[in-house]
């Protein structure tokens, strides 16, 4: 064999060897928490909760799309979808999940074999003094020669991981991609949920502000009616002034609610990424908007399995584990092994001659003596860290059960509110119109009919916003079951999540 060639199989060699090597993993396996069992994993409902009705607890929660397609609504859809696609609130939960995949892969880089090229070219005079050569006896003294080096080569390290540090390294890193790819499937639903829950808003205030106009056409109807009445001589001048009372209390109510109207098409701009000079919300109007007959809520079984906050603290408590082992395996020795390679000339055209190779193999071993106490402090800071981990993320698991909980109840209160509401509406529409009707055969007394009048604007508001109450409980119970937030991330296509 060429004495030229050695060296590269050598290195070749060294490089194939230091890949196979075999090595082992120190630290905790990472173990999913348990989901609920018993009661808890049949339902959400606390004893003495109002039960909701269209409610129905199912395994797994699906609907056909985006979840708030179930409301029918072309407006909702599209204003949603511009969100999704525009909000920088969404951008920046997409790009932080990019950089958490980019730091898994370098990472994960520092277990594979290093590779290196290095080339150099240098003019250096050499002091031949420091080496003792002075001269000879008799002799001019020699002078030390100035010279050109020129040097070319590549060396490979490997480090053999014995323990498996940079192994759990890689697993934290890929727990912590992982969490931010949640985060932004919670980005997602967030956004969808306060865009549909603005879109229920406005529906519910332009509702009240039609009412309330309505209401005040009737205020107006009565004063025409008190005129008549007084002009005929049967009715006192005070009934007007309490006509003109009733009126201008019931127009004092529009300006608030008006104002809140702003607000809530604002914010809706600001949800969907736009200025609201750029982006005009749509007037939305429950007319428009159909509540699902039926709302699937998926069982906490399955709730844990769904909702990105829960699965979020799931994969921050899978880095926290894998942490554990990386400072586990910081307390033991470590092993690294390395070759060079390297062609060294005076003369650029004898860089390649066999006589111009160098060569190295290296094997090396670093083990912790004595580090005053800082490795083991960090081992038991990691393990303090993921029981803090394990403790947020069971913080998580019933903030969500109670949030499921809350709005089950809540629509189960929303849904005696209407029929109470309802029934109370139609009594004080008959009262009023009794009132109207004996005022104008001279048989009742106009302040009947102003109180009448006052019971049915009430009785209207109340209706209307308890409709408003119902439509955004529909929409927090889709968001507060994450109920299919993978098609609401599709629909802005955001990067592959691995579910």
């Amino acid at each position: 064999m060429p004495s030229s060639t050695r060296p590269l199989i050598l290195l070749a060699a060294s490089a194939s060897a230091l890949v196979l090597a075999a090595c082992s993993t120190v630290g905790p396996n990472f173990k999913a928490p348990a989901g609920p069992s018993g009661p808890a994993a049949g339902g959400y409902a606390m004893a003495g909760d109002i039960a909701p009705t269209g409610v129905k607890l199912t395994p797994e929660s699906r609907v056909a799309g985006p979840w708030w397609q179930a409301f029918n609504s072309p407006e909702l859809d599209a204003a949603i979808r511009q969100g999704l696609a525009s909000s920088p609130t969404v951008a920046e939960a997409r790009y932080n999940l990019e950089k958490a995949q980019q730091q898994v892969a370098a990472v994960h880089g520092a277990q594979l074999p290093q590779v290196d090229a290095n080339a150099s070219a240098q003019r250096e005079r050499i002091n031949l003094a420091a080496f003792g050569f002075s001269g000879f006896p008799g002799l001019p003294p020699i002078q030390s020669p100035t010279i050109n080096l020129y040097s070319i080569g590549g060396s490979v390290s490997y480090d053999l991981d014995v323990f498996g540090g940079k192994k759990r390294a890689t697993e934290k890193a890929q727990a912590q991609a992982e969490a931010a790819a949640r985060q932004a499937d919670a980005a997602y639903l967030s956004l969808s949920g306060n865009m549909a829950m603005q879109a229920m808003t406005i529906a519910s205030l332009r509702g009240q502000i039609a009412a309330t106009k309505d209401i005040i056409a009737d205020d107006r109807r009565v004063i025409d009616m008190i005129r008549a009445a007084e002009t005929a001589g049967g009715e006192a001048h005070s009934a007007y002034s309490g006509g003109l009372t009733q009126l201008a209390e019931d127009e004092a109510l529009l300006p608030p609610l008006q104002r809140q109207l702003d607000a809530a098409r604002h914010q809706m701009a600001l949800l969907s990424g736009k200025s609201p000079a750029e982006w005009t919300a749509p007037d939305f109007d429950f007319a428009r908007i159909t509540a699902p007959v039926e709302a699937p809520v998926s069982l906490p079984s399955q709730l844990v399995r769904n909702r990105p906050d829960i699965l979020q603290a799931e994969a921050n408590l899978h880095a926290a584990t894998a942490a554990v082992g990386v400072a586990i395996a910081n307390q033991y020795p470590d092993i690294k092994l390395s070759a060079a390679l390297t062609q060294e000339a005076i003369k650029p055209g004898d860089i390649f001659n066999a006589d111009s190779a160098a060569w190295d193999l290296l094997g090396g071993l670093t083990a912790p003596i004595f580090h005053g106490g800082t490795l083991k402090a960090e081992r038991k800071a990691a393990e303090a860290d993921a029981r803090v981990a394990l403790a947020r993320y069971e913080q998580t698991v019933l903030k969500a059960f109670v949030e499921v909980s809350d709005v089950l109840s809540d629509l189960g209160s929303d849904q005696q509110a209407i029929t109470s509401l309802e029934l109370a509406n139609r009594a004080a529409e008959a009262g009023a119109t009794d009132a109207q009707n004996a005022l104008r055969l001279g048989g009742g007394p106009m302040v009947d009919v102003v109180q009448a009048q006052r019971t049915l604007s009430r009785a209207r508001r109340a209706l209307v916003e308890a409709q408003g109450r119902r439509y955004s409980d529909l929409v927090q119970l889709y968001a507060a079951t994450a109920s299919d937030w993978g098609a609401t991330a599709t629909a802005a296509s955001p990067p592959a999540k691995g579910r």
